[in-house]
């Protein structure tokens, strides 16, 4: 176990850090509430907090959300967000309620989706994005505070337009090739950082770690399978989907040193498993 980066800072600068289990109970609630905060701050925290602790803060209890609310509210938001295909995402600064991400939004950002972009790659942009909202958000609460002008007023998220990004679980690291290869390269890209897609070659295990789609003519007569590796080289393993083709580019053999692979060291290293013909399951 090691204390996380927000921790660590905290101690550098001599500042008390609490780390209960649960904020149900009651001991926990107590010591919020003794410190009589102006506001609460959560971000990825991953549980709704109960009403006791949301009503404590003077100016309630602030959601740093990787979303554009009320699109993805929930767990996963930006890996939903990736594997859906959507182009645009960002970060809201959120009150937080009773509900799962219901609450009214003070501020948001918008932050494109590039193709090549990987789960790990849009958190960072989120997190700087996000800190300097919240930066602007807390600054107008604090010259409320101050008397110095109004209080800021979040607005109402729009309710028909609300979907949930649910937890990733193991049932998400399995491939689908009677997908497109984009939607494979999607699903790929958003979980190669936490839990890869995984598929198996010759009772092999092969984790899938960056793929992208190569477009395939549509008169092609003789196609193979889907899941069918059809061409091998140094630039990648190229896979037949449902539609067009995939060309992975790096990937984890669950054999030997386990290493990161590029297609040339998989291709020499594991000729049994990256041939023309080989099924991917």
């Amino acid at each position: 176990m090691a204390s996380n980066a927000v921790k660590q800072y905290a101690q550098q600068l001599d500042l008390p850090t609490l780390q209960p289990n649960t904020l149900r109970n009651p001991t926990a609630a107590a010591q919020l509430r003794a410190l009589k905060p102006d506001v609460l701050i959560v971000a990825a925290y991953g549980l709704i907090l109960p009403a006791e602790i949301l009503a404590i803060p003077t100016y309630g209890c602030i959601n740093v959300h990787a979303s554009l609310l009320p699109r993805w509210r929930g767990a996963a938001p930006i890996e939903r967000a990736i594997i859906n295909g959507d182009k645009l995402s960002g970060v809201c600064i959120m009150q937080m309620d009773a509900g799962l991400d219901t609450g009214p939004v003070f501020k948001s950002h918008s932050i494109a989706i590039d193709t090549e972009i990987t789960a790990d790659q849009l958190e960072d942009e989120m997190a700087h994005t996000g800190a300097k909202a919240l930066i602007d958000v807390l600054a107008a609460i604090n010259l409320h505070h101050q008397g110095k002008g109004p209080r800021p007023k979040p607005q109402k998220q729009p309710e028909h337009e609300a979907c949930y990004a649910h937890k990733l679980t193991a049932a998400d690291r399995k491939i689908d090739w009677l997908l497109s290869a984009e939607q494979l390269a999607n699903q790929i890209r958003a979980l190669s950082s936490r839990q890869p897609v995984r598929v198996s070659i010759n009772a092999c295990g092969v984790q899938l770690l960056a793929a992208r789609p190569i477009e395939q003519p549509t008169d092609h007569q003789h196609r193979e399978p889907p899941g069918t590796i059809i061409g091998v080289s140094k630039s990648g393993i190229l896979v037949q989907c449902e539609t067009n083709v995939l060309q992975i580019t790096t990937l984890k053999v669950e054999r030997g040193s386990g290493k990161k692979l590029d297609p040339a060291a998989a291709a020499n290293g594991f000729k049994d498993l990256f041939y023309t013909s080989a099924q991917l399951v």
